[in-house]
């Protein structure tokens, strides 16, 4: 491993009240602490700060105990299924406050990239169908499995709120029946040695509907009454929001959304100024609130967050910040370091 590989490693990313949680969780199945924190410098007053936070090397090291010491491959998802919104803090709440259930899910895969990024995730959504799949960025190898349970019993802990009807799918074998991983969620169905981690689900009460997105603008063309001009104007709009939440980097360009549209970047702007936006505006809105997120709620290096967010360095994310906010990314964190 390199030291730039090594250094990422150490810095503070994930808050200490995961740790905790699966301290707890760990110690209900009669493994103790010690056994689990031994050699970690996780200490019992970090984990009892809220504002702590603990780095990647920390928890791996949790975790591969705590792999060896589980005696039901099922456990790491079940502790995620534990993991309901308030249990991802403040920002859990904000995400409750959503009103529309398609953005609620985008919400939650940005969220977790953010509070908990043990891994990243890709989010496409196919009419009222949400394919979310799991990607190993850090190389945890052995631990795979462990952390890819977690989230998918997470996310679907989360987001059973508004969807039914989960397929979820794992790149890796299980020893366990379908019957034993069913009793965990009876609304799911698991299967192993996929060709990828994903789960996919669909939104309750509404039909999923099969066909590809594009098809409702292909229809809506030939579509002649002003109000039905309006009401695509803002499913566009809205599906706009879900793309650049869902992949805010330097791929999100009014071109790329677009071409996933399967409409012409004309016809896009035409769409986004019937609704009263902007490609821009909607960008700028997505990306300052993350950018607020990261730097209120995490310890992400502003040159990550720069890159995270599609700037080509964190000077121009300065200037942007500065921009819609009045403040420098340095000044939100510093505040927020002293904010009790």
């Amino acid at each position: 491993m390199d030291i730039s590989n090594r250094m990422a490693l150490e810095v503070p990313l994930i808050s200490a009240r995961y740790a905790r949680r699966f301290v707890e969780f760990m110690e209900r199945r009669g493994v103790k602490r010690a056994a689990l924190l031994n050699d970690t410098d996780i200490t019992e007053d970090v984990l009892n700060d809220p504002d702590a936070s603990i780095c990647m090397q920390q928890i791996t090291s949790v975790l591969q105990k705590a792999d060896w010491l589980m005696n039901d491959e099922r456990a790491a998802f079940q502790f995620g299924q534990q993991l309901d919104l308030p249990s991802h803090g403040l920002l859990g709440f904000a995400v409750l406050g959503q009103d529309n259930p398609r953005q609620l899910i985008s919400m939650i895969v940005q969220y977790l990239r953010v509070g908990l990024p043990l891994m990243d995730m890709e989010l496409n959504s196919n009419g009222s169908t949400f394919h979310i799949r799991l990607l190993d960025t850090w190389g945890l190898g052995e631990l795979s499995p462990c952390v890819t349970k977690m989230y998918m019993g997470s996310i679907h802990r989360i987001s059973a709120e508004v969807c039914g009807h989960f397929d979820i799918q794992f790149a890796f074998p299980t020893r366990r029946g379908a019957s034993s991983w069913q009793s965990l969620a009876s609304d799911c169905e698991f299967r192993f040695d996929a060709p990828c981690n994903q789960i996919t689900m669909a939104l309750n009460g509404q039909p999923t509907q099969k066909n590809n997105t594009s098809l409702k603008f292909l229809l809506a063309r030939n579509r002649k009454s002003s109000g039905e001009t309006v009401g695509l104007a803002d499913e566009t709009l809205m599906q706009v929001r879900e793309m650049i939440m869902s992949q805010p980097g330097r791929s999100c360009t009014t071109s790329n959304i677009a071409r996933r549209l399967d409409i012409s970047t004309r016809t896009l702007r035409q769409h986004l100024a019937s609704a009263g936006t902007s490609f821009r505006e909607v960008r700028s809105d997505i990306r300052e609130n993350f950018a607020s997120l990261y730097l209120n709620d995490t310890n992400v290096p502003l040159d990550s967050i720069a890159e995270k967010l599609g700037f080509s360095d964190q000077a121009s994310f300065t200037k942007a910040y500065r921009a819609w906010t009045g403040q420098t990314p340095g000044d939100v964190r510093r505040q927020s370091r002293k904010t009790p």
